[in-house]
């Protein structure tokens, strides 16, 4: 049978995107592996409802392996950045939706993109 409310986890948790702290009843479980329904040794980390509304729910296999292999000490954000779109473009087969082929702007700074892409 259903648990009443008033025996709900009432302890609070931290969002993990925006550092606000909401009920624990009100977060979204976050597992930066992508299978939340495993759960056996796992510690979830916390989205408020705002913050997983804005992320993308998309499979995210081998993202954390590419991260660790192209992150390194002492690079800045755009060298990160700059890594990463580069990483994933070499994954893709080339062709950009229309299929014209080109770089993508995915993971491209508003610096390196010109006005005409900064407004789409």
């Amino acid at each position: 049978m259903w648990r009443s409310r008033e025996s709900r986890d009432r302890r609070t948790v931290v969002c993990i995107a925006c550092g606000d702290s909401v009920l624990r009843e009100d977060a979204r479980e976050y597992d930066k592996e992508g299978d939340r329904w495993n759960r056996r040794e796992k510690e979830f980390e916390y989205l408020c409802a705002d913050c997983d509304d804005e992320i993308s729910h998309q499979p995210r296999d081998g993202l954390e392996s590419l991260i660790l292999s192209i992150e390194s000490d002492g690079l800045t954000t755009e060298e990160f950045l700059d890594r990463y779109a580069d990483a994933v473009e070499d994954d893709d087969d080339g062709t950009g939706e229309d299929g014209a082929g080109g770089r993508s702007d995915r993971g491209r700074s508003d610096r390196t993109r010109s006005d005409r892409d900064r407004d789409r």
